[in-house]
C-alpha cells in the first residue's frame, strides 16, 4: 500500500489510465473490500440490537462495533492493498485525489465502486436477515448538525492522515504493519465518537445504510466533514510535515545527532 505522487498528464491521458485492465481491477478489488467492510460493521450493529434490548445505551454494544470496525478495515486494507490501495472509504480516496496520488477520473470511478458496494452490502444484510431493520447513522439530539460534521472530519483527518504515514515507503518495514494501524485508528474513532456522530469516517458506510433504511436525514454530516478532513489530512503530510524532498533518515522529524 505505497503512495507516490502521479506524473503530470493530460486529463484525457488519465481518463485513458483509468479504463485500463489494471484499473478495472482496482475497481472490483475496492468494490469486494468495501463490501466486506461494510457488510461487517453494519451487520454488528444489527447483531448487537439483536441480542441486546436496549442495544443503544449499552457500552458492550459501543465496543461491539468498535471491534467489528477495527477487524474490517484492517482486513479489507490487507487485501485489496496491491490491487487498489485498499482506499475502501471515499473520504480516503478524496484525500489521495488531492494530495495528487491518483487522478480525478480514477478518483471517481472508485467512488463508484465503493457506492455501490456499500448500498449492496446494506441490501443483502436487510435480505438475509428476514427484512430486520438496517440502522442508519445519526447524530446524538444534543449535538447540532455542523458539530457533528465536525466531530467526523476531524476523527477523518486522523484516519486519512493514518493512512498516508503508513503507506509512506520511507517508514520500510513498519509499511507491513499498515493496515492494522488504520484499522486500530478507526477502531479508536468509534469509541470517542460512536454516541455523538456515530464515528462514520466513511460516506459510503454512511450513504449504504441510509439508502436501504430509508432515513437521509443529516447525511451532509457524513460528506463535508469527512471530505474536508480528509483533503486537510493529506495537504497537511504531504506539504508540511513530510514532503517528498525530506531525507529518510529525517522521517522521525529528529536527526541522528540531537540528544536531550
Amino acid at each position: 500500500m505505497l503512495i507516490r505522487k502521479m506524473p503530470p498528464l493530460a486529463l484525457s491521458s488519465r481518463f485513458r489510465q483509468s479504463i485500463t485492465p489494471d484499473a478495472l481491477r482496482s475497481y472490483l478489488a475496492e468494490f469486494i473490500s468495501t463490501f466486506f467492510f461494510v457488510f461487517a460493521v453494519v451487520g454488528s450493529s444489527m447483531a448487537s440490537k439483536k441480542l441486546t434490548l436496549e442495544a443503544e445505551g449499552d457500552p458492550s454494544s459501543l465496543v461491539t462495533v468498535a471491534i467489528a470496525n477495527t477487524f474490517a478495515l484492517s482486513s479489507a486494507v490487507y487485501i485489496a492493498a496491491g490491487a487498489s490501495g485498499g482506499h475502501v472509504n471515499p473520504a480516503v480516496t478524496f484525500g489521495m485525489a488531492v494530495g495528487g496520488h491518483i487522478s480525478v477520473p480514477t478518483a471517481l470511478f472508485y467512488w463508484l465502486s465503493q457506492m455501490l458496494a456499500s448500498v449492496f452490502a446494506s441490501l443483502v444484510l436487510r435480505v438475509m436477515t428476514v427484512s430486520q431493520r438496517v440502522p442508519a447513522y445519526a447524530i446524538a439530539e444534543e449535538m447540532t448538525g455542523f458539530g457533528a460534521s465536525m466531530l467526523e472530519g476531524l476523527l477523518t483527518f486522523v484516519l486519512v492522515y493514518t493512512v498516508y504515514a503508513c503507506s509512506d515507503p520511507r517508514r520500510g518495514p513498519l509499511v507491513a504493519i499498515g493496515p492494522l494501524v488504520i484499522g486500530l485508528t478507526a477502531g479508536a474513532g468509534v469509541l470517542a465518537a460512536g454516541p455523538f456522530s456515530g464515528g462514520s469516517m466513511n460516506p459510503a458506510c454512511a450513504f449504504g445504510s441510509a439508502v436501504i433504511a430509508g432515513k437521509f436525514k443529516n447525511q451532509a454530516v457524513y460528506w463535508v466533514g469527512p471530505l474536508l478532513g480528509a483533503a486537510a489530512a493529506g495537504l497537511v503530510y504531504d506539504n508540511v510535515l513530510f514532503p517528498p524532498e525530506v531525507p529518510a533518515d529525517s522521517i522521525r522529524g529528529l536527526s541522528d545527532g540531537v540528544g536531550v
